[in-house]
């Protein structure tokens, strides 16, 4: 008897092709094939005749099939099913590859709705892998007229992500092959019945029935509620699981006069904001525990949390030797090496009147202390050398890369872990840094922990991935700072654009230009492919456009030797124009850098466009950002143009959550949440019921020892999914 645990070649006999497709999916059981939900229903196109359609679009026909026939695909050899269509207006071909079984579905004769995306090839249009609804009363639709959304009666055809060999109706045909079987009645229901009946949700076995085959489009709507429901709540139960567990450990109870924070704080060479000052007192309270503190720092770029870092810094070192325990130590580890060396420098500033020994290792090698003949300068050391003083406690401050987390990095007594732009590093690496002190009579093993990000995240979404932290927000940008001018630039405008950079360089200022590629790319591939490339644009800006200015480049593939030189000729003012791929997005510090262009703008996610506007953020000069786009779509446009209007990367999040619906606000699954779950996240109340569900579980009964089906669920979700 077949179960959800069968494996699907249990079931079916996939081709070496589609096998390879589906272990690239992760689909290797009949119940993960269940849990491949549809990405939509019907088409996202409007009804349209025959004569009408044009390239590139989703569109529904209405017509009726006058042959049918199977045969190989032009090159690969690969089965398919043909169909030729007809209406009122015109002929058309169908095209379903992979899929020859269904010109059995449709044989010559049959009228029935086809929606699909129009595509071209040889100056003819044929519609790709439709789907195909039939009706028991056929109803001729108007242009315009959408099939299934309008039509309460109708019935809904699930649409599900394809990859290649494996179509949309691939995964129709077998799903409802093996709901006939009754497979998914053999799994059991992972949300408590409690829970299901609160928030009037389907039971498990009924939510399958409905979201892979709806009679209506309400069953679809209150399985997909379910299933959003589900993977919200288990992302939040994870999460608080792990917040329980990592405050179980105990930590340092760190305390330290106010007055010397505030002296620390008062030798900063500007006035804090509110919110900085509010975001230092919240941290200085969690530090006051006896459980470690789990708090995200989210500010705008530009807005100090370098500062909260380094005044909180002072704090742990200040206070965090209790007892028979040595002084306290900190670790701030930083994604990319430039970024670790610049906040190592600004830290040598922060804490130059201190005498408070720093040190820095990145995994290329770099080790620094500060020097003992100037308070702003440092010296190289060796590794050996670092370590000692890092594992018997004379070094306060290590910063670094993910070299921190190495195991040749032994401490004295940490007491406070920072991570910067935290979502950048992995579940594990994150675990590995804050789990570095040995759990001992005299030492506390958990430091408190404070992550933070400048990537502009919607409040919902927080909420849900972050489930485990308290949150501090930096709402506030320092005094004098103003609003970047942000322009879409057509084509048509970029010699204006050159000029007003050549204005701004001549006036001392200096520039990004931002490119989405290094090289140039390969002539041969398909243009969706084409951008341009850092390198040729290096060329064209030397030796073109501004031959008078000196022209430099960065970019990721660069040794880190040599693009530290690059960069330090950039902050002195020695190269006035930066070429550099999307390498400089975090952290990088030019405050007399003032203009950015961004070569294809659209190719970027809203949160990196953000970050990378922000490298001309630095100053109170006015900055400007270009953003070059021969993007047509209005969807594209859109986005970019929430951009140029919003106040500020919260504003940003949330116009670009509602914009994109289930799409990633940076433009990749870096959450570890399908599009579902996305699509979830935006409505507040889903996103709250999960989490209260989750907290009443977490106290009721923290060990899942009632809730076996759930411990079982996460366990699983734990090796699929990163919450990153």
């Amino acid at each position: 008897m077949l179960t959800g645990e069968s494996l699907i070649t249990d079931r079916f006999r996939p081709n070496p092709l589609q096998q390879k497709a589906l272990d690239k999916l992760g689909l290797k059981t009949l119940k993960d094939l269940l849990y491949y939900l549809p990405s939509r229903y019907g088409a996202t196109g409007t009804a349209k005749n025959i004569a009408e359609l044009k390239a590139g679009e989703e569109a529904i026909i209405y017509a009726q099939v006058i042959k049918n026939e199977t045969k190989k695909a032009w090159r690969k050899k690969i089965p398919l099913a043909e169909a030729l269509v007809e209406d009122e207006t015109g002929k058309l071909k169908i095209i379903w590859f992979h899929q020859a079984y269904l010109a059995k579905k449709a044989p010559a004769g049959t009228t029935a709705y086809f929606s699909g995306k129009v595509t071209e090839r040889k100056n003819e249009l044929y519609l790709a892998n439709p789907e195909i609804s039939f009706s028991e009363t056929p109803v001729k639709l108007a242009a315009g007229q959408s099939l299934f959304n309008e039509r309460e009666n109708e019935t809904p055809v699930p649409v599900y992500s394809e990859t290649r060999h494996l179509s949309s109706g691939w995964f129709h045909h077998h799903l409802k092959t093996i709901l006939g079987e009754k497979v998914h009645e053999s799994l059991i229901d992972p949300l408590p019945p409690e829970i299901l009946q609160k928030y009037n949700l389907p039971k498990l076995e009924t939510a399958l029935v409905w979201i892979h085959t709806p009679q209506k489009p309400r069953d679809a709507e209150a399985a997909r509620k379910r299933f959003a429901f589900e993977e919200i709540f288990f992302i939040q139960l994870a999460r608080l699981r792990d917040r329980a567990e990592y405050h179980a450990q105990g930590a340092v109870k760190i305390e330290v006069a106010e007055n010397k924070v505030q002296e620390f704080i008062n030798r900063f060479p500007f006035t804090p904001t509110k919110a900085q000052i509010r975001a230092i007192n919240q941290i200085l309270t969690d530090f006051k525990k006896t459980e470690p503190m789990t708090r995200l720092l989210e500010g705008d770029v530009g807005s100090g949390k370098t500062a909260v870092a380094a005044a909180t810094a002072y704090a742990a070192m200040a206070g965090g030797g209790q007892a028979r325990l040595p002084a306290g130590q900190v670790a701030y580890m930083a994604p990319t090496e430039i970024l670790a060396k610049q906040h190592f420098e600004n830290f040598i500033q922060y804490f130059r009147y201190l005498n408070v020994p720093i040190g820095l290792i990145t995994g290329s090698g770099c080790y620094k202390f500060p020097s003992k003949i100037s308070t702003t300068g440092f010296t190289n050391i060796s590794r050996p050398q670092l370590l000692k003083w890092v594992a018997n406690g004379e070094i306060g401050i290590l910063i670094g890369t993910h070299a921190l987390i190495q195991k040749s990095v032994k401490w004295k007594n940490l007491v406070y872990a920072i991570i910067d732009e935290q979502h950048r590093f992995g579940v594990k690496q994150r675990a590995k840094l804050i789990n570095k002190n040995p759990s001992t009579p005299l030492r506390a093993r958990a430091p408190h922990l404070l992550s933070m990000t400048a990537t502009p995240i919607p409040r919902t979404l927080a909420l849900t991935i972050y489930g485990d932290l308290d949150l501090s927000l930096l709402d506030e940008l320092p005094a004098g700072r103003r609003p970047i001018i942000t322009k879409i630039v057509k084509p048509t405008e970029r010699e204006q654009i050159y000029e007003a950079l050549r204005a701004e360089i001549k006036a001392g200022r200096q520039a990004y230009v931002i490119c989405p590629r290094i090289d140039e790319p390969d002539p041969t591939k398909a243009l969706a492919l084409q951008a341009k490339s850092a390198k040729a644009e290096l060329k064209k800006l030397g030796e073109k456009i501004f031959p008078e200015f000196m022209v430099g480049l960065v970019h990721s593939k660069m040794k880190p030797a040599d693009k530290d030189w690059v960069m330090n000729e950039f902050a002195r003012g020695a190269i006035q124009i930066l070429v550099a791929t999307s390498v400089v997005e975090v952290g990088v510090n030019v405050p007399n850098a003032t203009s950015i262009i961004i070569e294809g703008a659209e190719r970027f996610g809203l949160a990196q466009l953000h970050q990378l506007r922000g490298r001309v953020f630095r100053s109170s000069h006015q900055a400007y950002c270009y953003l070059f786009t021969e993007a047509k779509s209005d969807v594209s446009l859109k986005r970019l143009t929430a951009l140029s209007q919003a106040k500020n990367g919260f504003e940003l999040a949330e116009m670009d959550l509602a914009l994109r619906g289930a799409g990633l606000l940076s433009g990749e699954k870096q959450w570890g949440i399908s599009d579902l779950g996305m699509e979830a996240i935006k409505n507040i109340k889903m996103v709250e019921a999960a989490r209260e569900s989750a907290q009443n579980l977490i106290k009721t009964d923290p060990t899942f020892i009632n809730h076996p089906e759930i411990k079982a669920t996460l366990s699983k979700r734990a090796k699929t999914l990163h919450f990153e």
